[in-house]
């Protein structure tokens, strides 16, 4: 199901800034230098629901014979490609049955050209942008190209980051500032809860996202919690994930040391117990396959 506005998608503060065809418009226009100023040359594509392995859509539009993919992304993730692939061959699909093509055709289809940019603002160290590419997860043994690849565009949206995009897009700048006082407040101490209200008022005192946060103040802290809650949910399913993963190492190489005592491999006892690489080896000579690094 494609939606024609984005009001259904507003499940994180980028989505609730940039929830509407001006502001996206806005941000477009700073991203690839255009001008255009007619909200209604962007026919949105955003997908109502789609899920893949836990993933939430964005944003997705065609404009001038571009189909422009817009992920927001607090968290480091070097698969935004492959994501981003399966979200295409979506968008293609509804594309082709929306336009009444035909994949049999014997004229070469014309299609909207990709373009997938991930607005990154976490806190681990990145340059201002870096091309990730689907292909860099692909095994390869005989050094022969891929014959699929989708590349992503991560933007740094970071404060003091990519500063002549902010300066272009004011609805960006606003949005990081916020952010980045929402984290100072932080640092000085405060609750999640009080570095919002905190950073809400500053930004309302300095004329930043002032109409929209005098009007959505509620919502927005409800969003900027709820956001927290599910990082800190899915950080303890990755520990707990964790934790389940060494424990299970933990009882493979107590299969491998019974193993070894059986054999009366002294030797190679120590080996394994004294240089961990040597533990490969020994996993493949006898037989016990699972994870090694623990």
């Amino acid at each position: 199901m494609v939606v024609n506005v984005l009001r259904n998608h507003k499940n994180n503060l980028f989505l609730m800034i940039f929830g509407n065809k001006t502001a996206l418009l806005h941000l477009y226009n700073a991203m690839r230098g255009t001008n255009y100023t007619n909200p209604d040359d962007l026919t949105i594509t955003t997908i109502d629901g789609v899920l893949y392995l836990g993933m939430k859509n964005d944003i997705s539009f065609i404009i001038s014979n571009e189909l422009n993919l817009f992920e927001a992304q607090s968290t480091w993730n070097p698969n935004m490609p492959l994501r981003g692939l399966l979200y295409f061959a979506r968008l293609y699909e509804g594309y082709i049955a929306e336009h009444e093509l035909s994949i049999y055709s014997k004229s070469l289809l014309k299609l909207p050209k990709p373009r997938y940019i991930v607005f990154y603002n976490g806190t681990r160290t990145e340059p201002d942008s870096k091309l990730l590419k689907l292909s860099d997860s692909f095994i390869s043994e005989d050094g022969e190209e891929a014959c699929l690849e989708c590349t992503a565009t991560m933007i740094n949206i970071n404060y003091g980051h990519n500063q002549e995009l902010m300066n272009n897009c004011q609805e960006l700048h606003d949005y990081s500032f916020l952010v980045q006082e929402i984290r100072n407040g932080q640092r000085m101490g405060m609750s999640l809860s009080r570095a919002v209200d905190h950073a809400v008022q500053v930004c309302i005192e300095n004329n930043v996202l002032k109409t929209f946060l005098m009007r959505h103040r509620a919502e927005v802290k409800h969003v900027i919690l709820t956001e927290f809650d599910m990082e800190k949910q899915l950080k303890l399913e990755r520990k707990d994930g964790y934790a389940a993963g060494r424990e299970e190492g933990e009882e493979l190489f107590s299969q491998l040391i019974k193993k070894l005592l059986a054999d009366s491999r002294s030797d190679d006892l120590e080996k394994a117990l004294n240089d961990p690489k040597s533990r490969e080896v020994l996993y493949q000579e006898y037989g016990i396959i699972g994870e090694q690094d623990f």
